[in-house]
């Protein structure tokens, strides 16, 4: 079909944001920076390449992800310690931030309690921005590699050692439970460390080399007691493939540390949304 006359016209018109933010709730980074001062580690769990681990944050501690022998990116799933039922919730995170995560952004939780779950306080990579080719890290876009889609694009292969799989397992041991019951506890992730974007032309999701080297790391707080859960993804670096056996991967450890008594005061764990879910008439 033919362009329309006007088609340049409407090109033109100017995008709207979504969801200002001018009137979200603002985290007190100043706060968080003072509690970094005293923190004393309380434990520490080592993912290893190509597999997931579940780790424990209580609220009012912090976490920090850090890669520790070589380039590698991860996929992290959030829940409510208490209820895992709220867990975070990409889309929403994408919508109210942008589509890669930095310093001083928050991961929020699924409805209907829609609240700061884990805020960002350090990010050794925040220095990136979106380079050229309009990549940038830590995205909330991508939902994680699976062994469904893998399966589609293969003429039925099958992997197991995607996230999606690797976060069902690792979920599947922490719980008990069998993993038909753990899966549909899984859910899109926060793609840390992976540099991703769309492509100018098509408008197609990619992967890039991850900028990430040892050393570096993402920090966050925990606004609530928190479930995590992270794989260590089998593509590595996203330099070429992810699902693979070929690519070279690497462990990510994850850090738990308790900040000093004093350092938090005044300080309360957000509240579950207010909306009265009554939907109207």
């Amino acid at each position: 079909m033919s362009e329309p006359k006007d088609a340049d016209a409407r090109r033109a018109v100017k995008p709207v944001i979504c969801y200002p933010v001018e009137t979200l709730p603002a985290p007190d980074m100043a706060m968080y920076t003072r509690a970094r001062d005293r923190l004393s580690k309380v434990d520490e769990v080592l993912v290893p390449a190509r597999h997931a681990r579940c780790f424990s944050v209580p609220r009012g501690h912090f976490f920090r992800i850090t890669s520790v022998e070589g380039a590698q990116v991860g996929d992290l799933n959030l829940h409510n310690a208490q209820d895992l039922s709220e867990q975070f919730y990409s889309g929403k995170t994408r919508a109210l931030h942008g589509t890669h995560l930095t310093t001083g952004q928050r991961m929020w939780s699924s409805f209907p309690h829609l609240r700061p779950m884990a805020t960002i306080t350090q990010d050794t990579l925040g220095w990136y921005g979106i380079d050229p080719f309009g990549g940038s890290v830590h995205d909330v876009i991508g939902t994680r590699c699976d062994p469904y889609t893998h399966a589609l694009l293969s003429d039925g292969g099958q992997y197991h050692h995607c996230c999606h799989s690797n976060l069902t397992r690792a979920l599947s041991d922490h719980l008990g439970v069998s993993r038909a019951e753990a899966e549909p506890l899984v859910h899109d992730v926060l793609n840390v460390f992976m540099c991703t974007g769309f492509t100018r032309d098509t408008g197609q999701y990619f992967m890039k080399a991850s900028p990430v080297r040892p050393g570096d790391f993402i920090e966050l707080f925990a606004e609530i007691d928190l479930l995590g859960n992270l794989s260590a993804c089998p593509g590595g670096d996203c330099s070429s493939e992810h699902s693979s056996d070929a690519a070279s991967c690497h462990p990510l450890l994850v850090e738990v540390f308790k900040p000093a008594p004093d350092a938090l005061a005044g300080w309360t764990p957000p509240a579950a949304n207010s909306y009265d879910g009554t939907h109207g008439p």
